[in-house]
């Protein structure tokens, strides 16, 4: 998978997971913020017809007013509002959407309509306000107390819908997700052309350098960088430096060893070999390593193939040195024509490895029988 790719796929699923994250936060800061002004707007509603309600307890706790009634009927046509009880000091239910529930004492009521919270016993104990989630349900039951001096004249028991505020929510968090999908693009867009610009393409563009490093130089063509893939080009042209000189080495080494070696096999074999006889030494690809006799063109033995010096119409000398091949350590002898003349011919091959092995062909005279 590609560097691009790889980061992609990281970053998208970064985002994702912030995302995430931050819409279960947000999503809990707009459920309480939403909530609480659901609840603290229904409570300021009703308070602000407070000083009304109060004034109809006081002067009729038995029987509500025509102000009373408007103000009952102004908040159970609220949408947020699903029920309302209007209760006096004694218990009663003052009003209540269903005539037949008008001055039924709160005993009775709750024999047929049990109760969802305990919203309205914490009002009255506490003489404010209290707020309760119906089980379950999406509901808040809100009782409010009607206070005068400091003592209870009537409540309010309100039955008010989440609907409106999960709506918020639903819209809230459709716009946050929205907006976070906006920014990720946002910010992933000059993210992606900062890392393409100076991630990517340096690093094809090395690829590239890296491709086409020439061998007989060894030096490799990229501009040079104050950053990471600088750094990254530099350790590979300093590679290459060092694997210049480590091959000059061993040319080096290979070049003394060779010649060195043919020192030794002319030493050897010139004092070894007489006048009319003709000796070739070749080494594991068949290049002559030494011949006691002067090649072809006046050329000595260095860098000609044995080939070049034998004539591969000789099948019988090339039959022979195959022989010597197949039977490293013996000496195979046979007859051929070489330099125009019939002579015989030994073959020794030496070495077990193709890698490093020696061959030597010596040509005499027959034998006069």
């Amino acid at each position: 998978m590609k560097l691009t790719a790889k980061w992609m796929i990281w970053f998208i699923g970064i985002g994702l997971y912030v995302m995430a994250l931050g819409g279960v936060f947000y999503y809990n800061l707009f459920k309480w913020t939403f909530d609480e002004k659901l609840k603290l707007d229904i409570i300021d509603t009703v308070k602000i017809y407070g000083q009304n309600l109060r004034d109809g307890l006081l002067k009729n706790p038995r029987v509500i007013t025509f102000d009373e009634y408007g103000i009952m009927e102004s908040l159970s046509k609220d949408e947020r509002i699903t029920s309302v009880i209007y209760l006096n000091k004694s218990g009663s239910i003052r009003w209540h959407r269903e005539a037949r529930f008008i001055n039924v004492s709160w005993g009775e009521f709750t024999k047929t309509m049990p109760t969802l919270t305990d919203a309205i016993g914490q009002a009255v104990q506490g003489k404010t306000a209290k707020v309760r989630p119906v089980s379950k349900q999406p509901f808040y039951e809100i009782a409010i107390p009607l206070t005068v001096n400091g003592e209870i004249v009537g409540i309010i028991d309100l039955l008010v819908s989440r609907a409106s505020s999960d709506l918020l929510i639903s819209s809230a968090m459709k716009k946050y997700v929205f907006g976070a999908l906006g920014v990720l693009f946002l910010l992933g867009l000059p993210f992606y052309f900062f890392f393409h610009h100076y991630v990517v393409s340096p690093l094809e563009i090395l690829s590239e350098a890296i491709d086409s490093i020439s061998f007989k130089t060894f030096e490799i063509r990229f501009p040079p960088k104050n950053d990471e893939i600088g750094v990254v080009a530099g350790s590979v042209s300093n590679l290459l430096i060092k694997l210049k000189t480590e091959l000059e080495n061993v040319s080096k080494k290979d070049k003394r060893y060779r010649e060195a070696e043919e020192k030794w096999w002319r030493s050897v074999l010139m004092t070894t070999i007489p006048l009319n006889q003709y000796v070739i030494v070749v080494d594991e690809n068949n290049n002559v390593l030494y011949a006691n006799f002067e090649l072809a063109q006046g050329m000595d033995a260095k860098n000609i193939h044995l080939l070049d010096v034998v004539d591969s119409q000789q099948q019988n000398l090339l039959r022979i040195v195959g022989q010597a091949f197949d039977s490293p350590g013996s000496v195979v002898e046979g007859e051929t024509v070489f330099k125009g003349e019939n002579l015989s011919v030994k073959v020794l091959h030496i070495g077990d490895s193709s890698e490093v092995s020696r061959t030597l062909i010596l040509f005499y005279p027959k034998q006069a029988y």
